[in-house]
């Protein structure tokens, strides 16, 4: 289903805790929290001191972290009930850093892709961006004939939420649309579909 030979899919390494951070902002999505929870049993006590964290509940995640993410004595913690709200607060956050500071992102890939946005509209390079992926694996996709997005993609093929075309998901990723790119599956005969796979649950 997927064209070979076309995968620019980013890879998240994990999170790993940068001992020579003056400050670290740490965003976190659903069960992105996790993550954060298990780099806590790595890093020194004075670490979380040095962090602020903005959390999302929103996610995949079944469990509200909010209160393990407390214990870990931030000095600052913020939580969001959408990304929205969360991007919001991380851009306006962003615009106040200084340098020294490390940025963080956990969670699904669409919101890690939201987070690197942001940063790069802020000029950080997002390859100094330490990331890892937790939860769904759930897409957001760009229609390439309407440029419209989708969200919270889980099959392939999967229909255009703006102009109704049969989209094939490619393997394809824009960082700076932090998206993947969906191409007409039928436009040779139109209504002719594969049969429709649950890829990225």
């Amino acid at each position: 289903m997927l064209a070979p030979g076309i995968k620019s899919r980013p890879v998240y390494p994990g999170l790993t805790a940068d001992g020579s951070a003056k400050h670290n902002l740490i965003s976190a999505e659903g069960e992105g929290a996790e993550a954060v929870l298990d780099m806590a049993k790595t890093v020194t006590p004075d670490f979380f001191a040095r962090s602020t964290i903005l959390y999302c509940r929103a996610g995949s995640a079944e469990k509200d972290h909010e209160q393990s993410l407390r214990d870990l004595n931030p000095n600052a913690l913020w939580v969001f009930p959408t990304l929205a709200t969360a991007l919001f607060r991380l851009r306006g956050t962003i615009a106040t850093l200084t340098m020294g500071t490390r940025l963080y992102a956990a969670g699904t890939e669409p919101f890690i892709g939201s987070v690197i946005q942001e940063a790069i509209a802020a000029g950080i390079d997002f390859k100094s961006v330490i990331t890892e992926h937790r939860g769904s694996a759930k897409r957001r996709v760009q229609c390439v004939h309407c440029k419209g997005f989708t969200e919270d993609v889980t099959t392939n093929p999967v229909v255009c939420a703006h102009c109704g075309l049969n989209l094939l998901v490619r393997d394809h990723y824009s960082r700076r649309l932090g998206a993947f790119q969906g191409v007409c599956i039928d436009a040779e005969v139109p209504g002719e579909l594969p049969e429709t796979e649950d890829l990225y649950k």
